[in-house]
């Protein structure tokens, strides 16, 4: 339908105004901000607009702007809508940052411009119906990203971050490509809507195999998972609307290839199992290293791979919705972060705790534990929990590790009655929130994604493995105040603070040590 075409306008108005940037490169270009941000302003109308087309018409695909499967169309449905609504909007949030945190930069207007041509290039991205398409809008957004990374070519870290974000995202590029190719060659056509609905309805052969195999590698190195994620890491060497703008729909570029193809990536499940390992390694690697870093940004950034992380896990899981929503979740959350990084110590030392830290002990880490996973089974059964899938009560019971670790401290003998009191009702607002949010994304997106499978034999184990494995790690952090000065995790803190050092292994493998021709 014509009026499907209608998001393009987004992209268009974007990508317009990174050309008057460009045109005025320099310090404060005057009018060309604000060219800039009704440019930003107008991506969101356009998004809301379209929410009111695929509400009124329903989801469908736009006539090609092309030919011979080559050009421009636009799949609409309710999750192109939902990242284009959340990509318009964290891009105006960070171009309105942006126009007052560079003010007298050198090069105030090409940093604009670069920023501008990336959100288009990630709004094409969503928005793609071809195959075509989404491979020109993937790659072109990781060159425009380069250039904000490269926004201080002087700094050697920048640069080094962003050779190893190049030569990993060329390594996806191919990956994506390969599997495109596979795809057209598989089902005769470049556009989306006939390819998923042909993988839906069981159609494809060892092709498929392999065209998944491809997609999850590519989804793997564009949203940094180990041992890939040391560009993201070392991110804040560029400016913080850069790290801010990463949450719009580029690191998690990943995530959103997985659930654009759900149905081809359903046709291989050793695949599917392959990316719980992955995902599920690299969440609890990031969230470990995470707890040890002293910087605000790079405690920030560790926190963004363990959170990929938990995202790939859940699209090996083929819980979809569930990594849709956890994607708008996080960009949210995290873009916030970033862009507020600057009085986040002055903000965390204004806070007035209720008493002194509670060191809770083994018993009381033990009630806290039990005390979660029963909240979470009555909360459960109030919405259905047993008519749930295996794989979304595992990925509840894994979430509801993290608030056992905050009942703890509300357990812990020294904790005053305040503590408690807060720790119980966050438990509580958690587990509501947890089924309420998985009943609205699998109403949201009924009909578009698919409904995760009946769990096999290996589906079964990786579920088991991964539940025990957050769980461990849930109950050492919450105990880890009782060891925390031993002297042998004084030396657990010295390697994981360097990530067991993984990422100096990939500057070796990179030659990311000499960086004279990086920029």
């Amino acid at each position: 339908m014509l009026i499907h075409q209608l998001p393009l306008v987004a992209p268009a108005f974007l990508s317009i105004a990174a050309i008057a940037g460009f045109l005025k490169p320099g310090r404060r270009p005057g009018p060309t901000l604000k060219l800039i941000e009704a440019a930003a302003i107008a991506a969101i109308a356009v998004a809301v607009i379209s929410t009111v087309v695929l509400v009124g018409h329903g989801a469908g695909t736009s006539p090609l702007i092309g030919g011979s499967g080559v050009g421009l169309s636009v799949r609409l449905d309710a999750v192109s809508n939902t990242m284009l609504l959340l990509v318009s909007f964290i891009g105006w949030v960070v171009v309105r940052y942006a126009v007052t945190y560079l003010d007298g930069e050198a090069r105030q207007g090409a940093f604009m411009g670069w920023l501008c041509l990336t959100l288009a290039s990630v709004l094409m991205l969503v928005l793609a119906g071809n195959l075509v398409q989404l491979v020109v809008a993937w790659i072109s957004t990781s060159l425009f990203l380069h250039r904000l990374l490269l926004f201080y070519p002087a700094r050697v870290a920048a640069r080094r971050a962003a050779r190893k974000k190049f030569v990993t995202a060329r390594i996806g590029d191919v990956a994506l490509i390969g599997a495109v190719v596979i795809l057209i060659v598989q089902y005769r056509t470049a556009d989306f809507a006939t390819i998923l609905n042909a993988a839906r309805a069981g159609a494809g052969d060892g092709l498929a195999l392999w065209a998944a195999s491809l997609l999850a590698l590519a989804a793997l190195l564009k949203s940094a998972q180990f041992p890939t994620h040391g560009w993201l890491t070392e991110v804040m060497e560029a400016p913080t609307p850069v790290s801010a703008l990463l949450h719009a729909g580029v690191i998690n570029a990943g995530g959103f290839l997985l659930i654009r193809f759900a149905e081809v990536m359903l046709l291989a499940p050793g695949v599917l199992a392959f990316l719980i390992m992955a995902g599920g390694f690299t969440a609890i690697f990031g969230g470990l290293v995470m707890l040890t870093q002293p910087a605000v940004k790079t405690s920030l950034a560790w926190s963004t791979v363990a959170q990929m992380g938990f995202m790939i896990l859940e699209c090996g899981l083929a819980l979809f919705p569930m990594a849709l929503l956890h994607i708008v979740a996080h960009s949210l959350y995290k873009a916030h972060a970033f862009l507020a990084s600057g009085g986040a110590v002055e903000r965390v030392a204004a806070i007035r705790r209720p008493g002194p830290v509670a060191v809770p002990k083994a018993g009381a880490v033990a009630r806290a534990f039990l005390a979660a996973l029963a909240l979470y089974v009555a909360v459960g059964f109030a919405f259905g929990f047993q008519h749930k899938s295996p794989q979304a009560i595992a990925l509840g019971a894994i979430l509801i590790f993290g608030v056992a670790y905050l009942l703890a401290q509300g357990f812990a003998d020294a904790a005053p009655t305040a503590l408690t009191r807060w720790t119980a009702g966050y438990a509580v607002a958690t587990s509501v929130g947890y089924f309420a949010l998985q009943v609205f994304a699998s109403w949201l997106t009924s009909g578009v994604l698919p409904a995760a499978p009946a769990p096999g034999p290996l589906e079964w184990a990786l579920i088991v493995l991964a539940v025990v494995s957050f769980g461990l790690v849930a109950i050492v952090q919450a105990m880890f105040p009782l060891w925390a000065y031993h002297p042998a995790a004084a030396g657990l803190r010295v390697h994981l603070s360097n990530g067991f050092y993984a990422n100096a292994v990939f500057d070796r493998l990179l030659g990311g040590w000499s960086v004279r021709d990086a920029a």
